[in-house]
């Protein structure tokens, strides 16, 4: 079985296309729930009408499904709360505080 930790190294290798970030980075990913073999991970994206919004679910999907011992990855996608950079990502982004 895999650790939460072996998924958020996962997490981190999954870029946002736009953006260039992972999206662990990003604080898309809200939750993370390990149960047996089955990893339920909550997240979000940068805005509602993602484009990528599909892709990057079917990568998380992928890539966290290639860990040793996981047989089933859940991708539950929300916008409540909706994605709002922390100040520390904003400083990072570049973008104001």
């Amino acid at each position: 079985m895999p650790t939460k930790q072996q998924v958020v190294e996962v997490l981190k290798t999954c870029l946002d296309p736009e953006i260039g970030i992972d999206i662990w980075t990003l604080e898309l990913i809200y939750d993370i729930k390990l149960d047996g073999k089955k990893v339920h991970v909550k997240m979000t994206f940068t805005s509602p009408m993602c484009p990528y919004g599909p892709v990057l679910v079917e990568e998380v999907k992928r890539k966290v499904g290639e860990l040793d011992g996981v047989e089933n990855v859940d991708v539950e996608v929300v916008f409540d709360p909706p994605w709002e950079p922390s100040d520390e990502l904003k400083a990072t982004l570049g973008i104001g505080v």
